[in-house]
């Protein structure tokens, strides 16, 4: 739309680990229980609020939200409607060719979205960044323009993690 502000963020969002723990214990970081839903496929294990906080921080007009997952397009299709979060509409960054470079496929996916949608700002969240380390030596040589967020996987996006990611977006 003309005179609508473009994002100038881009957030990169993984679903296993992320917004599905692995085999979560005890409450949700925000104090209630993990809900558990029947995502069509496989039944997932979310924190409500969060997922009402995702949806919300995806209504800001810096954020551009994306799917970066090997869910691909069974993360809009079917996990979306099964946990209420408005992410159908996101686009998704696929796999294809993860095996024509020596790169994680995920940092091959998200180079090429970001040089062609040429986002000012970066937010990558998933749980395996803290063990791939030409993903974070590729976050880390752009200070002030990456945030990465690698969760526990146990434990999913946390409400400080989804804190800082507020703060990023401004």
């Amino acid at each position: 739309m003309p005179g609508m502000p473009q994002p100038t963020v881009s957030l990169y969002l993984d679903v296993d680990g992320v917004v599905n723990p692995f085999g979560p214990l005890g409450a949700t970081d925000w104090g209630t229980a993990w809900k558990i839903a029947d995502a069509g496929i496989l039944d997932v294990v979310y924190a409500a609020e969060m997922v009402a906080e995702l949806n919300e921080l995806a209504l800001h007009p810096a954020a551009r939200f994306v799917w970066l997952t090997t869910w691909e397009r069974l993360a809009p299709q079917f996990l979306c409607p099964a946990i209420g979060l408005q992410g159908e509409h996101w686009p998704v960054l696929s796999s294809a060719g993860w095996d024509e470079s020596a790169e994680w496929w995920k940092l091959d996916a998200l180079r090429r979205d970001v040089e062609a949608r040429g986002a000012e700002r970066i937010v990558w969240v998933d749980d395996q960044l803290e063990h791939e380390a030409a993903a974070r030596s590729w976050a880390d040589f752009q200070p002030g323009r990456v945030l990465w967020i690698s969760p526990d996987p146990r434990r999913g996006l946390r409400r400080r993690e989804l804190a800082a990611i507020r703060e990023f977006l401004g």
